[in-house]
């Protein structure tokens, strides 16, 4: 699978409140996953342009990152600012 458990710690541990790679409901370690996870299947649906079940996939991943960072614009400006910039989402 192209998503191993030590990739996914890493990313739970760079992006987690905690910095704990157990730190998996966080927002933003939730966030950080959705967004490596779009990044697979963006390259993916490069190739396979009439994947359509792939790309509705996709299309939820995108929704569901967005309510995240609703949610976390809503309750802390900050914490949503620090992921916004490391993981470069916005310009």
């Amino acid at each position: 699978m192209y998503l191993s458990t030590e990739k996914k710690q890493e990313l739970f541990q760079n992006h987690g409140i905690k910095k704990d790679s157990k730190d998996t409901g966080s927002p933003e370690s939730q966030i950080a996953l959705f967004s490596y996870r779009i990044e697979h299947l963006t390259a993916h649906l490069k190739k396979n342009k009439k994947d359509y079940s792939t790309r509705l996939g996709l299309l939820k991943l995108v929704g569901k990152r967005r309510r995240l960072l609703n949610y976390l614009q809503k309750t802390d400006i900050e914490r949503y600012r620090n992921i916004v910039k490391e993981l470069k989402l916005r310009k």
